[in-house]
């Protein structure tokens, strides 16, 4: 057994190789991005490419790489099944309506005519989303019809950048405030960097979003959400509190990982979803409605890398019975990928 990695630094990809190397499992080191990506793969059994939302290359080409190579009985993580929703919230919707999953009601319009005539008959404030963005970028509380009409007419008009620098420039120093440890101090000196000089990114190659409109319903009193990430039968569990005066959870970096407090019911919903999809690795983003019950915000194959996850003291089986563990996420899925491969053999 050969197994490919794509190794880019800073992604799943340092902790697979780490995992071969350590464990003496035969792997060999691939680049994706050559053209001839599918001729390296011909003595490797699986390739294991932690691609990106941000990179345009990756958005170019992964899902049709990803879906070519199973065509031909390679193994993949992530394969199809988890990962040609990712970073597509639009997607999601149709993904999570078609299963009767507890989705966040939402609405998509690719007319302009219809989505004004939409906001003249809804209640307000209404949630505004971007297909695209990790860490609540691209995401907006819409307080009016008049904000909701302003959004309208950029999204059918100049559409909008799907990475948004002075909102990364913001979160960056707010997260420098909350943590200001070194690992906190060398990124945002990178990010400053890349404002400074822009060519160092590629940020402008990847797509304006226009031709579309995206609305979630605002759902009131939720101070927190719950990250419930599958990764085969196991259940890792963080609560992701708020920034200060927001509505958002996603990317603050204020966390709790006490497994007393998670609702079960979250714990279940999201196993079973996991399986109508028929992910190998599945973060639901889960906020709580009037009636205490878990609702679906978004879905995600990938997620961040150490201590968020890594702090966490055990995981849930799919009997919903606790283990007390050393959480490494990555760990668990380069350890599912190979025994994938192992049953084929």
């Amino acid at each position: 057994m050969i197994i490919a990695i794509h190794n880019r630094k800073g992604s799943f990809s340092d902790r697979w190789i780490e995992y071969c190397m350590v464990n003496n499992v035969p792997f060999k080191i691939v680049n994706c991005y050559d053209s001839d990506i599918v001729s390296q793969l011909t003595d490797c059994d699986g390739l294991m490419w932690h691609w990106s939302h941000q990179n345009y290359r990756d958005q170019n080409f992964a899902r049709q790489l990803i879906l070519s190579l199973e065509k031909i009985g390679k193994k993949v993580f992530p394969d199809s099944n988890t990962c040609w929703h990712f970073d597509d919230k639009v997607g999601q919707k149709y993904l999570l309506e078609s299963i009767n999953a507890p989705l966040v009601n939402s609405y998509i319009f690719y007319d302009k005519k219809q989505a004004l005539e939409w906001i003249n008959n809804v209640t307000y404030p209404k949630v505004f989303k971007l297909r695209g963005g990790a860490g609540s970028a691209n995401v907006m509380l819409v307080k009016t019809k008049k904000q909701a009409e302003g959004l309208i007419n950029s999204a059918f008009g100049k559409g909008f950048p799907l990475v948004n620098h002075s909102y990364g420039i913001k979160e960056t120093f707010r997260k420098l405030r909350l943590n200001p440890d070194i690992k906190t101090i060398i990124l945002t000196l990178k990010v400053m960097v890349r404002f400074v000089i822009p060519k160092q990114n590629t940020y402008h190659l990847l797509p304006d979003q226009k031709g579309y409109v995206y609305f979630q319903e605002f759902i009131p009193e939720n101070e927190f959400d719950d990250r419930i990430v599958i990764i085969g039968n196991r259940a890792i569990a963080i609560r992701r509190h708020n920034r200060k005066n927001d509505f958002r959870a996603s990317g603050s970096g204020i966390i709790e990982h006490d497994p007393t407090l998670f609702d079960m019911e979250s714990i279940k919903i999201s196993f079973e979803i996991a399986r109508k999809i028929g992910s190998k690795s599945l973060a639901f983003d889960i906020i709580y409605n009037e009636k205490k019950q878990p609702a679906i915000v978004e879905i995600s194959y990938a997620y961040a890398q150490g201590a968020a996850y890594d702090n966490c003291p055990g995981y849930w089986d799919d009997k919903l019975h606790w283990h007390d563990d050393n959480v490494d996420p990555q760990r668990y899925i380069v350890e599912d990928f190979i025994n994938d491969i192992s049953a084929l053999k």
